[in-house]
């Protein structure tokens, strides 16, 4: 008989607490801002003294690049593909210094004498995708991709790949002299 007893009271304290629990959280949910993606929020006001002509952040450690337009009143974020290594990525700050429409691609000497690849002209086996911004550091460049399954992992040799139809879109954002730093 006891037994029982213990059962029923450990049910019903179960519940009760259970309810108690729950009724909390589900009233804080409704009123907190959710990042479904899980991207680090980044404030511009942390990497700049001034937005400049715009302003990007590239987070590699939440696989994210944040905009700002000139005045600040256009923030986006998108998600990107990030360098493989840590021996590949750069970090600091530069700028863009040259955008292209259908850019093609040369492989750098350390590519070419690791994996043999070849230079590859502007279409869908570009690994630039539609679109390129470069930066003032040689051989590295925000661009699109092809290939979907690289963004939001690292899959790069240096470069912030994005979904070619987000880089069509920052691409019209971005005028050169863009402030860029990678994080």
């Amino acid at each position: 008989m006891k037994r029982s007893f213990t059962r029923r009271r450990a049910l019903s304290v179960g519940l009760a607490g259970g309810a108690s629990l729950a009724a909390p959280s589900m009233l804080w949910a409704e009123s907190a801002r959710r990042n479904t993606s899980s991207f680090t929020m980044q404030d511009w006001r942390d990497h700049f003294d001034d937005l400049g002509k715009a302003t990007i952040v590239a987070d590699t450690a939440s696989r994210a690049l944040h905009f700002w337009n000139h005045d600040g009143t256009d923030y986006r974020i998108y998600p990107t593909s990030v360098p493989m290594t840590e021996e590949l990525t750069k970090r600091g700050y530069t700028s863009i210094v040259r955008k292209k429409v259908g850019p093609d691609w040369t492989p750098t000497p350390s590519q070419v004498e690791r994996f043999g690849w070849e230079y590859v002209p502007p279409g869908p086996d570009n690994p630039l995708g539609t679109h390129a911004m470069y930066l003032s550091w040689p051989a590295y460049i925000i661009h699109g991709t092809h290939d979907t399954r690289k963004i939001g992992r690292p899959s790069s040799d240096g470069c912030v790949g994005l979904y070619n139809h987000m880089i069509e879109e920052l691409y019209g954002l971005c005028p050169i002299g863009t402030q860029v730093r990678i994080i």
